[in-house]
């Protein structure tokens, strides 16, 4: 991967790294990632429980998330209790509410679309499928509530990155060897990159990204930048600039 910095077009070294990423990715028990326990369910809501728990160690997220019972998912509430399942910030309880949470929603997708078609942007989307999940299930917890986010709003600076919604729009919308492109009705171009500290750190030092402060705004001002680069689908370069970062070639 050391070949990609001796590039002077900053595009081709992030479409090399690309290729070079997604080819290692068919490895996964050597690059382990929530996405590749969601694609072997082709699933929104499981991906959404891939997503949200999508920080810490990719080891132990991988690890825990291999653990759940999917199934549950689909069985009554009593036996979703049961659960013993806990991660870092979220005991027993919380996983379990976020299971039953899912089980009484019909669809992500439908209330995403109403929010994304009313206001025109992903995150007028993330508020309405946040406030609905919000709503059909009152449950509230430190742990559970660091899951699902504060709702949106519209001023960016200062406002949090919402990195593990928008990998999850990532894995819904894109379809690629990676992102399984589940849903309909979105534009990639809308998308916004999901801004981690590995992406965050390398986008500065490529200067793609000037911004100091980790936020929407400054994910916002990546996702720009990169739209100079492939302006009807931006994020595709979110595996490359995470990845660099992740594995210490930037």
């Amino acid at each position: 991967m050391e070949s990609i910095l001796v590039f002077d077009d900053l595009k081709a070294s992030l479409e090399l790294a690309r290729k070079e990423f997604l080819h290692r990715s068919k490895h996964p028990q050597d690059h382990p990632d929530p996405l590749f326990v969601a694609r072997k369910y082709k699933d929104e809501k499981i991906a959404l429980v891939c997503a949200l728990f999508a920080y810490g160690n990719a080891k132990q997220i991988v690890k825990f998330l291999k653990s759940l019972d999917f199934s549950l998912l689909a069985c009554s509430e009593k036996e979703i209790k049961k659960i013993t399942s806990y991660y870092r910030f979220q005991n027993s309880q919380d996983v379990a509410n976020l299971f039953i949470t899912l089980r009484r929603i019909d669809s992500l997708q439908e209330h995403f679309l109403q929010g994304y078609k009313k206001d025109g942007s992903v995150m007028g989307g993330l508020r309405s499928l946040i406030a609905a999940l919000r709503k059909i299930n009152r449950f509230s917890s430190p742990g559970y509530d660091f899951l699902l986010g504060k709702l949106p709003h519209l001023k960016y600076k200062g406002v949090s990155a919402y990195k593990r919604w928008h990998m999850f729009l990532r894995w819904m919308v894109r379809k690629d060897d990676l992102d399984m492109g589940l849903w309909s009705g979105v534009e990639k171009s809308d998308l916004i990159i999901p801004l981690d500290t590995h992406t965050f750190n390398v986008s500065r030092k490529l200067g793609l990204l000037h911004r100091k402060q980790y936020d929407l705004a400054a994910a916002m001002e990546l996702t720009n930048n990169l739209k100079k680069f492939d302006p009807h689908d931006p994020v595709k370069y979110d595996f490359a600039l995470y990845r660099l970062g992740q594995t210490g070639v930037i």
